[in-house]
């Protein structure tokens, strides 16, 4: 278990899923949390939780398309704990058309969450981990449709394939400050994102029932399930830990197998 007494961590979009999970686990090992998320009552309750467990959290509001938001996350961050050592980008939404029916709302929909969002947190924490010297970690949540493209999935797999080439520029643009970034690709998750994903192959005829499209897609993981939020965890930890200093710039895949890079 890595040590992170005393880190300073914001997850946004931590009030459930997979936030939530790597949120908890990262304060049972000593760090700091920041809690966000853009319903309120969420993010209290599991930085409730982790003050419970005898943690460090607070919760904060934060819509990430809004830059005074986010800049306010991190304002508040360093207030309550002090620094800032590590962002990790969660947030994400996901919505499901056929190609030929997504509309320019849909697109912006999905993009000015999963890659503007991406985007001003990263360009946030930089400027703030330069104010404080230097050095700091950036973990992106991307995909398995950041590696490749999906029907009916094509304008959330293009602003996760957004999120991976931003990770992979701020390594380059910012490595020799000592600010590293990389991401973390997901693949069939049991989470409410998915539930909203199922419902639309549901709504778009692709399927008929309950559960259908996510048990077609986890079929393709070699390992034989779907994941769980806290499958993400291991990977969450390493790249929050001094383990990873010197690994910057990659997307590690998650998944059980189902993408091979």
């Amino acid at each position: 278990m890595p040590d992170l007494r005393n880190k300073s961590i914001i997850v946004t979009g931590a009030g459930r899923g997979i936030g939530a999970a790597i949120a908890r686990a990262l304060a049972a090992d000593g760090a700091r949390l920041t809690i966000a998320d853009r319903t309120a009552d969420e993010a209290e309750r599991v930085a409730e939780t982790i003050r419970a467990a005898g943690g460090a959290a607070i919760a904060v509001t934060v819509d990430v398309r809004d830059r005074d938001a986010v800049r306010r996350m991190i304002d508040e961050t360093v207030r309550a704990h002090g620094r800032l050592d590590v962002l990790f980008n969660n947030a994400g939404v996901a919505q499901t058309k056929p190609f030929l029916d997504i509309t320019e709302e849909d697109w912006r929909f999905v993009t000015d969450v999963n890659a503007l969002g991406v985007l001003i947190g990263m360009q946030e924490a930089i400027k703030t981990f330069r104010a404080q010297g230097g050095g700091g970690k950036i973990v992106n949540t991307a995909s398995i449709a950041g590696k490749q493209g999906y029907e009916p999935l094509a304008h959330y797999s293009a602003s996760k394939f957004a999120v991976v080439a931003l990770t992979q520029a701020a390594a380059r643009a910012f490595g020799k400050e000592g600010i590293t970034a990389n991401a973390i690709c997901p693949g069939v998750v049991a989470t409410e994102m998915w539930k909203i994903i199922d419902k639309g192959f549901r709504d778009t005829g692709l399927t008929r029932t309950e559960n259908e499209a996510f048990d077609m897609f986890a079929a393709g993981a070699v390992l034989g399930r779907p994941s769980t939020a806290e499958d993400l965890v291991g990977v969450a930890r390493f790249l929050a830990s001094p383990d990873s200093d010197f690994m910057t710039g990659q997307s590690l895949m998650v998944d059980g197998g189902m993408v091979f890079t």
